[in-house]
């Protein structure tokens, strides 16, 4: 009897996924980054890769922060080798984006997004949403209250059409 409810318990335990907001990351500078701290506050997060055809979309996600950083939004980076397309080390990846895009927005150290390693933060956008990144440079927007308000894929320009609307809305809403 004791084995059979240590396994309902653990079933149980291993399926309930901490809320986004929850998430810890590691930065890329050293320490954390807690979504947390960010509470009321929108939050882009964003897997990139510095050796992808989309590699450009961090000139987006810099004039996303520039933009709308002072009214509240953050936007966060998750470099991620998951699609074989990231540097080798972190420190790599910092200076590539220091030095071509002259990134100032906060940049997670290099994590998996997708599969059975994903970072907490992803399997939650996954078991709330069902949205899992299928490319580099897939978006989630969390609204300040903590919830997926978006996702979109590779495709969709952070600087324009669909992302800069909802961030406005999620902004307004605040």
């Amino acid at each position: 009897m004791r084995l059979i409810l240590g396994l309902v318990l653990a079933l149980v335990a291993g399926s309930v996924a901490a809320a986004p907001r929850d998430a810890v990351f590691p930065s890329i500078d050293g320490g954390d980054i807690a979504l947390a701290d960010f509470a009321g506050q929108p939050v882009l997060v964003v897997n990139t890769a510095s050796q992808c055809g989309f590699t450009h979309q961090y000139d987006g996600l810099q004039t996303l922060h520039d933009t709308y950083g002072p009214r509240g939004l953050v936007v966060l980076a998750v470099p991620s080798d998951d699609f074989n397309q990231e540097l080798d080390s972190a420190a790599e990846v910092k200076e590539f984006c220091e030095i071509n895009f002259s990134l100032t927005l906060p940049m997670t150290d290099m994590l998996n997004v997708r599969g059975p390693d994903a970072h907490p933060f992803y399997r939650a956008v996954k078991a709330q949403t069902g949205f899992v990144p299928r490319w580099n440079f897939n978006k989630v927007l969390i609204g300040a209250d903590g919830a997926v308000i978006a996702t979109w894929g590779a495709n969709a320009r952070p600087d324009r059409g669909a992302i800069p609307r909802a961030i406005e809305a999620a902004l307004a809403a605040d």
